[in-house]
């Protein structure tokens, strides 16, 4: 998966936590079920909180990629 066959982007990189996860919050309300959100982070402490939201939200993160040495992209579904 890349970040192209999202439905939407959100750029976190260079946001620390908790704001990656807050901002991907909020695009995510205005998304419709089944869309995907591509969140990049260089947020190390990423790799725990996306996981973590997901599963309190209800949400479904479907796909982890590493972009390069400090960015991730998060693919998660409504």
């Amino acid at each position: 998966m890349s970040p192209e066959t999202a439905d939407q982007m959100l750029d976190a990189i260079g946001l620390l936590c908790p704001l990656p996860v807050l901002k991907a919050r909020k695009r995510l309300l205005a998304m419709s079920p089944g869309q995907v959100l591509c969140v990049l982070a260089s947020d190390p402490v990423a790799v725990v909180d996306f996981p973590h939201f997901c599963a309190e939200a209800g949400h479904d993160l479907i796909a982890t990629a590493r972009q390069d040495d400090s960015v991730t992209a998060y693919f998660i579904r409504c």
